[in-house]
């Protein structure tokens, strides 16, 4: 937003216009936003673009998602769509928005749906709205649909209501960027009727979007949080509008509360009272101090007091803003109209009748210049007022007298004084006066207020001695002669001092500029490191050498306080510099040298604090004695411990994501264990225990034929409860990183064949076809874990394959791999679940016919492949309905000649594979 203010005679603001401009060579991107999925963004975003189609403008669709709705299916007819482009992902290819083409086409306007879509890998950008920002910069115009939950700003609070994070978010500064923002609004009870007519998701997904993400209290929210962010932008947007026609403030569209503040010590409770006051009309507020020539020459006290209060407005959400001016009401007021704000918060007057009759009163003047602006007049005198102390002493200002300004002061008008008597015999003696105060006036520049002052006696001093007459006397025998000398002196002074103040308001603005550079520089690097260690390592370092202290920085762990961090890195803490720590750290407050509670230890110790709560504690210490910061080494300090306590609280919340994440995917396994070993350890244990039941309660009665069909079932289910039980054990030890293969060179082919014949009574109802050169070369593997995995891969196309259908096994190598490849004639696997097929316990819907598995079989496979180097993948067959699995190993590079190997029977891959499975072999 433009943070600039119309000068006086009501021009428009720069940043404003520029701006504008910038808008100007691109394209204009307008946002249909949305509080939830289904409140018809597509359909919106499409009925606008065929009015601009209807208008006659270019217009084509880069990127549509239907979902398959019918109403809007029948919108996308009609207007010319850009092919999309495949990209090859894990030999899968995925349609995106080709990018390039809709580039090369150059429409007038692009509609591109979806605006937090993440590009598949291989994309030339990872991120959808990349490619909306490239289009902008081409100048083409774009329109987009976004929902409330993928803004980045808001993603922790979507989260906190639906209990759901979204992974898939877009930078606020693309709404901020945005030329317009639509909302699309549908009621709660509206949606929830679409959902339930199957307009939004099929009904088995709709049911369970209801029961979950879609309950009326989660639709509430969000609709309110989309409202919201839209005013939010609107009123930006009506900002940058009044500044850029330079129009007078305020418009009352929204309502915006500023509050002036200065050093006086009710300024906190100036600030608490204009947080309620933003609290109760909902709407964005900011603290405003002006900075006078009077500022730089307040107390220590009063800085560090109004220091305070600006640190109070950021911790209690306004924005703190100091701005340079000379007519405090003045620039109130114009600073307030400009940024449109509606309410002024200022404390009532404090001066006595008769000071604010020569001085004037700021509250005074800000009623009567204020117009249509409201001003809130209070006494800021509650109990709470004046900021609670640290308890630290501050150590003095240390000016030491230095000679050598004098010196050179006294140089400057022994310099005037030769250069005088050289002007003497042209000049008068009342014109060489102007030699001497140019003399004050380069002291006043060069050298400051007090060498300047004294340059101001000396001058007058040599003046009188040297040009006036009698001379060299301090006598002045003329009355006129002293009345130019006196208004000499007056004027000397007078320069002199105004050219001191000038000359401190350059050196502290010139320090000022060096400080908010090292913040800033301190913020960058700060932002730009993602561990905890930099971070403590960065701000140690930083405020040892800004401050010129030694530090060391602790942080809470197992219910006390630690050294995590120091400069020098060899810091140790006596028992008294931890006590003092650990009560710094558990009650809020300094503590240590200079402070009021234990006041014995080594170091000064202050915590780090954030809006939320205190993040650690910072120990500071030097070889001086007495109190360890200035007060404006202590407002330093301030700022670099407020970023360096957001920076340390941004990585713990990081962390903490990181453990709920965790913890959440162990719930989830741990449910999906519970059910699987409920169901899948039960059933074939209710088999056996009722075969075995049925043997011993009947078995004497039953003809031979049922004995034998019971006892098969006995064994049957005991090794597919085998089979769970040893796939539970290898997950476990896949998950556990326990998994060591035990590799050697083997020839694939012999592998595949023992795993054929292990796999005979589960493929007895299927036909086998087998192509495996006999010339492969061979790998580096463990023939166990690799004969496990063609296993489960048997298992997984025998479950799936109708009877009476073929599973091929074919290999073949490729360059330095070879690529082992077994493919069915099932269903195939939906395209949305061909990589999660790899997840632990993810099963694919199947129908009826299909016996129940695990949902580790596959989970198995991946694990022991990469354990041995090489990658499976999934996939559908192209030629017919079907899955296929793809197994690609390394060749090693140093491999024996064994010579042909021995196949027993040609193109079998092994030897003896007899069986009822192998009708069909090739």
């Amino acid at each position: 937003m433009p943070d600039d203010i119309r000068d006086k005679e009501g021009r428009p603001s720069p940043d404003a216009l520029l701006e504008t401009a910038e808008r100007e060579g691109r394209g204009r991107l307008k946002i249909f936003l949305g509080a939830a999925p289904g409140v018809g963004k597509t359909y919106e975003m499409l009925m606008s673009g065929r009015a601009r189609l209807a208008d006659g403008t270019d217009v084509v669709i880069g990127v549509v998602e239907t979902h398959g709705r019918r109403e809007t299916q029948a919108l996308v007819e009609g207007f010319e769509v850009v092919p999309r482009k495949a990209v090859d992902y894990k030999g899968r290819a995925l349609d995106e928005m080709d990018l390039d083409a809709i580039i090369a086409r150059r429409p007038a306007l692009a509609l591109v749906d979806e605006l937090a879509h993440t590009n598949a890998p291989g994309s030339r950008h990872p991120k959808r709205y990349l490619d909306v920002q490239e289009l902008l910069t081409q100048g083409i115009d774009v329109y987009t649909t976004l929902n409330i939950q993928h803004v980045e700003s808001l993603n922790d609070i979507v989260a906190q209501i639906t209990r759901v994070t979204v992974r898939e978010t877009v930078p606020d500064s693309i709404i901020d960027r945005a030329d317009d923002v639509e909302i699309i609004d549908l009621t709660p009870d509206d949606l929830i009727k679409r959902l339930h007519e199957g307009k939004v998701y099929v009904p088995t997904t709709a049911r369970r979007a209801i029961e979950n993400y879609f309950s009326p209290g989660n639709l509430t929210a969000l609709r309110e949080l989309a409202l919201r962010r839209t005013a939010q932008r609107v009123d930006e947007q009506l900002l940058t509008h009044m500044q850029a026609h330079a129009i007078e403030g305020p418009w009352a569209a929204g309502d915006r509360v500023l509050v002036a503040v200065d050093e006086h010590p009710r300024g906190a409770s100036l600030v608490r009272y204009a947080r309620r006051q933003a609290d109760r009309l909902r709407c964005p507020w900011a603290a405003l101090h002006v900075e006078t020539s009077r500022s730089a020459n307040l107390p220590d006290a009063d800085k560090d007091r109004l220091a305070a209060t600006m640190r109070l407005a950021e911790q209690l959400g306004g924005e703190a803003i100091t701005i340079p001016g000379q007519s405090v009401a003045e620039d109130i007021v114009r600073h307030a109209g400009t940024h449109n704000f509606t309410h002024i918060v200022v404390g009532k007057p404090v001066k006595s009748r008769w000071r604010e009759y020569f001085e004037g009163s700021v509250t005074h003047d800000l009623i009567r210049q204020a117009g249509n602006i409201s001003v809130h007049v209070t006494s800021g005198a509650d109990p709470d007022a004046a900021l609670a102390s640290q308890g630290v002493k501050t150590a003095p200002q240390r000016r030491r007298f230095d000679p050598w300004p004098y010196l050179t002061a006294a140089l400057h008008i022994v310099g005037a004084l030769v250069v005088g008597m050289a002007l003497r015999q042209f000049l008068d003696v009342r014109n060489i006066a102007l030699v001497f105060l140019m003399a004050v006036l380069s002291s006043a520049v060069t050298l400051g207020l007090r060498p300047a002052l004294f340059a101001s006696l000396l001058s007058a001093f040599a003046y009188n001695f040297f040009f006036l007459p009698p001379l060299y006397t301090l006598t002045i025998a003329d009355p006129e002669s002293v009345v130019a000398l006196l208004f000499f002196l007056i004027v000397a002074v007078i320069a002199s001092n105004l050219t001191g103040r000038v000359q401190r308001q350059a050196a502290a603005a010139r320090e000022r500029a060096r400080m908010t550079e090292d913040l800033y520089l301190f913020s960058k690097k700060l932002a730009g490191t993602g561990t905890l260690d930099d971070v403590l390592w960065a701000t140690a370092f930083q405020i040892a050498s800004m401050l010129k202290v030694r530090v060391v920085l602790l942080l809470p762990e197992d219910g006390s306080i630690a050294v995590k961090a120091g400069y020098p890195p060899d810091d140790t803490l006596v028992d008294a510099d931890i006590a003092a720590a650990k009560w710094a750290w558990e009650h809020n407050r300094a503590a240590g040298r200079g402070a009021d509670t234990l006041p014995g230890a080594k170091r000064l110790y202050l915590p780090l604090r954030t809006g939320r709560m205190a993040v650690g504690v910072v120990g500071l210490d030097n070889d001086r004695q007495g109190p360890l910061l200035t007060p404006e080494q202590q407002r330093l300090f301030d700022a670099l411990a407020d970023q360096a306590a957001v920076a340390i609280e941004r990585i713990q919340l990081v962390a903490d994501v990181d453990r709920a994440k965790l913890a959440v995917e162990a719930d989830r396994l741990r449910s999906a264990l519970l059910t699987s070993i409920s169901h899948d350890l039960k059933t074939p244990l209710a088999s056996i225990m009722g075969a075995a039941g049925a043997l011993r309660e009947f078995g004497v009665s039953l003809p031979e034929e049922g004995r034998a069909e019971l006892v098969s079932t006995v064994l049957d289910e005991s090794e597919r409860l085998n089979r769970f039980i040893a796939n539970l054990l290898d997950m476990t030890k896949i998950e556990s990183g326990a998994m060591e293969p035990n590799s050697a060179l083997h020839y694939v082919g012999d592998i595949v064949g023992s795993a054929l014949r292990r796999a005979a009574k589960i493929t007895a109802s299927h036909k086998t076809e087998l192509d495996m050169p006999s010339d492969l070369p061979m790998l580096k593997l463990d023939p166990v874990l690799f004969e496990q995995v063609l296993f489960n891969l048997l298992d997984n196309a025998a479950k799936y394959a109708p009877e009476g259908s073929t599973i091929r096994i074919r290999g073949w190598a490729d360059g330095a791999s070879v690529a082992i490849q077994i493919m069915d004639e099932g269903p195939g696997i939906p395209q949305a679940d061909l990589e999660r097929v790899f997840d632990t316990f993810y099963r694919v819907r199947k129908g009826d016919h299909v016996r129940a598995g695990t949902g580790l079989g596959l989970s198995i496979c991946r694990g022991f492949v990469e354990a041995m180097g090489g990658t499976i993948i999934a996939s559908n067959r192209a030629d017919r309905p079907g899955a296929v699995f793809t197994i690609t190993l390394p060749v090693p590079a140093e491999r024996p000649n064994l010579g042909e190997p021995n196949l027993g029977e040609p193109n079998l891959g092994g030897p003896n594979l007899d069986g009822p499975n192998l009708d069909g072999i090739a």
